[in-house]
């Protein structure tokens, strides 16, 4: 029987615009794209729920009504990103009111984009509502409201961060992740990334915070969890824009690492 996952999170729809660029512009110093095709993909935590359900987890999904889109200009040939433009509606945060009883779920997934769907208050409540583990991925900078709930953000995140959590999980890039669980640097484990040809890092956070949660809930180990978190992010990492590797993909690659 499969795991299943509550999913909370602000949510949107990654457009890509592909073309080829011959010339510059002669009216300014900019590339001019002759636009080929166009992709559509779920994004932000609606790409988490894609990279859940592709390791086979269940999934029930909690996010916002109004539209976010992030259009991604790119030169085919190149796979180089020319620019971004994304269109935001004003969020509503959520209501804090669930459907589904939580006491249904193995472990509920924060997908925390900071465009105002969930507020520090949403998270406390469901520390303080749900007895199984919890996975918090966020733009918020308090991480010490956040105890005793596995965090994972990124370097920069890090750095601009006012405390931390007793869970902390930081993606490093190239250079692996490391796992934080005090103040002190003893306090700190260290994990390396394979070397793989890199891409396109759009979603990979997205995999790793979904592939942290299925490592998590296949072993009970937050250790394990982040190595194959890692290995799940260095494939998505080697393909075009958003992508979820499925669960054959995923332990395999991780079976072939160790």
């Amino acid at each position: 029987m499969p795991h299943k996952v509550l999913l909370i999170g602000d949510s949107g729809v990654d457009q890509y615009q592909y073309g080829t660029v011959d010339r510059q512009s002669p009216e300014a110093p900019v590339s001019v794209l002759k636009l080929t095709r166009m992709e559509t993909k779920p994004g932000m935590a609606a790409n988490v729920k894609e990279n859940l359900l592709a390791l086979s987890l269940q999934v029930d999904f909690i996010t916002n009504l109004e539209p976010i889109v992030k259009t991604r200009f790119i030169d085919e040939r190149s796979g180089y990103h020319l620019l971004r433009v994304d269109k935001e509606d004003q969020l509503l945060p959520w209501t804090g009111r669930s459907p589904y009883n939580l006491n249904d779920y193995d472990a509920i997934v924060i997908s925390d984009y900071g465009k105002g769907f969930i507020t520090y208050n949403h998270i406390e409540m469901l520390r303080a509502e749900f007895n199984g583990p919890i996975f918090l991925d966020t733009k918020k900078t308090d991480l010490a409201a956040f105890h005793g709930i596995y965090v994972k953000i990124n370097e920069q995140e890090y750095k601009s961060r006012v405390s931390i959590n007793d869970k902390l999980i930081v993606t490093l890039g190239s250079r692996g992740a490391m796992y934080k669980t005090g103040r002190d640097p003893k306090y700190e484990t260290y994990y390396k990334t394979p070397k793989v040809e890199v891409h396109d890092v759009c979603g990979a956070g997205d995999t790793f915070l979904a592939s942290l949660t299925y490592g998590f809930l296949q072993k009970q180990n937050i250790q394990y969890a982040i190595e194959f978190a890692i290995s799940a992010a260095s494939i998505t990492i080697q393909h075009s824009g958003v992508y979820a590797p499925s669960e054959e993909e995923v332990n395999e690659n991780f079976s072939n690492r160790s």
